[in-house]
């Protein structure tokens, strides 16, 4: 059953077409690859169903409800979140206290709730859960540390760490092991497959093919601002309008 489903998505900058009437489906409990060539619309695809921007034309729906132009923080709070390839930590907060930061409904948001004296216990319980998340990402060692003091892997655990606080049913992950050394990317791949096994949903973008051969499925190609193609992997590699638009091969 599909929990994002994107139809007809257009988008122009300065009167270039970056997205041509992209569409595709992300299932529940699946991690779905989309890749492509630089200058394929990944990334403006990205921003349009995650409200950093809106998108000129079509529709975004996400667990039933038509998202199409909302903004970011009503789509987080809906249940959609994402990770950017460039990490996005506060640098001098802790590893905990970036954690904390994305949780939702945070006590002092709530006047009603301050009043009757609730904040202290969702408090507690936001701790409790951040502590939760860096014991999983193998983070909880360095949960005290200022996160600009993090390796580029650890920061891109911390990126998975936040999108986790939110609470969602979908993330999307923008490069999560690009700059990351072998073993750490290992270790990431590892923690994506383990929660997606815990019911998580993933959509990805990715320029690593091992990854993307061992983690995704369905994987779908994006190519001159429209979906190209879409299945497995394998199928994927030996499609020949693929290997021309994506692997440089001709036809």
């Amino acid at each position: 059953m599909a929990l994002l489903e994107v139809s007809g998505l257009t988008r122009s900058f300065y009167g270039v077409q970056a997205v041509r009437g992209a569409a595709f489906a992300v299932g529940a409990g699946t991690i779905t690859a989309l890749i492509g060539p630089n200058g394929a619309g990944k990334t403006t695809t990205f921003q349009c169903i995650s409200g950093v921007i809106a998108p000129d034309g079509g529709t975004i729906r996400f667990a039933g409800q038509d998202i199409t132009g909302w903004p970011a923080d009503r789509i987080t709070r809906a249940g959609l979140t994402r990770s950017f390839q460039i990490a996005r930590g506060i640098s001098r907060l802790s590893v905990l206290d970036n954690l904390m930061l994305y949780a939702p409904d945070q006590p002092g948001e709530g006047v009603l709730a301050a009043l009757a004296g609730g904040g202290a216990a969702r408090e507690a319980a936001i701790h409790d859960r951040a502590i939760s998340i860096a014991r999983r990402l193998n983070l909880l060692a360095v949960a005290n540390n200022p996160a600009g003091a993090l390796s580029g892997g650890q920061k891109k655990l911390l990126e998975l760490g936040r999108a986790l606080m939110a609470e969602p049913k979908l993330i999307m992950l923008d490069e999560p092991i690009a700059g990351v050394n072998p073993a750490l990317a290992e270790t990431i791949a590892a923690h994506i497959a383990g929660l997606r096994d815990d019911g998580m949903s993933f959509l990805i973008i990715e320029h690593h093919m091992d990854l993307i051969a061992k983690l995704c499925d369905p994987v779908i190609v994006m190519a001159e601002g429209r979906v190209l193609a879409e299945g497995s992997f394998a199928a994927i590699a030996e499609n020949p309008a693929v290997r021309e638009a994506y692997l440089g091969a001709r036809r």
